[in-house]
C-alpha cells in the first residue's frame, strides 16, 4: 500500500459516529420523558388542571432526539466511498460529542422534570423556575450539538489528511 492511500475501511468510523449520536441522543430524550413522565402523572393525581404545563419537559427531552437526528443526517449525508481516516475519525467524534451531551441533559431533565412538575403540582408559583432550571439542562445538548456541527464543517479543511 503507498503511502498516501487511505485504508478501504475508513467510512467505518464516520457510520459509527452517525449511529452513536442518533442512539445516545435518543437513549437521554427516553430517559428524561420517562423519568419526567413519571412526575407528569403523579402530579395530574393533584392538580389534574395544570397537565399541560406539566408537559414542558417531555417536550424539552424529545428535542435532545432531534439534536441527535440533526447530527446523524449531517455525517450520514458526507460520507463517500474513499473517506480519509482523519475525516473519519471527526465524524465520529462528532457523533460522540453530540450523543453523549444529549444523554446527560436527558438524565437532568429527567430528574429536574420530575421533581419540578410534583413541586408545580403543590405550588404553581414554582412553574417559571422549573422552566429556567429545565433549560438549563436542554442547553447541555445544545452545546453537544453545536461542537459537532462546527466538527463536521472543519472536515474541508482536511484534504490531503489521511
Amino acid at each position: 500500500m503507498a503511502s498516501d492511500a487511505c485504508p478501504v475501511y475508513s467510512p467505518f468510523f464516520a457510520a459509527l459516529g452517525a449511529a452513536t449520536s442518533i442512539t445516545l441522543a435518543n437513549i437521554g430524550a427516553s430517559y428524561g420523558t420517562a423519568k419526567s413522565g413519571i412526575g407528569i402523572m403523579a402530579a395530574g393525581v393533584l392538580r389534574p388542571d395544570n397537565m399541560v404545563k406539566s408537559l414542558t419537559p417531555t417536550i424539552m427531552a424529545g428535542i435532545l432526539s432531534i439534536y441527535g437526528l440533526v447530527v446523524s443526517i449531517q455525517i450520514s449525508a458526507s460520507i463517500v466511498a474513499p473517506l480519509p481516516l482523519a475525516e473519519s475519525f471527526v465524524y465520529f467524534g462528532a457523533g460522540i460529542a453530540v450523543g453523549l451531551s444529549a444523554l446527560a441533559s436527558g438524565f437532568s431533565i429527567g430528574i429536574v422534570g420530575d421533581a419540578g412538575v410534583r413541586a408545580f403540582a403543590q405550588q404553581p408559583r414554582l412553574f417559571v423556575a422549573m422552566v429556567l432550571i429545565l433549560i438549563f439542562a436542554e442547553v447541555l445538548g445544545l452545546y453537544g450539538m453545536i461542537v459537532a456541527l462546527l466538527m463536521i464543517s472543519r472536515t474541508s479543511q482536511m484534504q490531503g489528511l489521511c
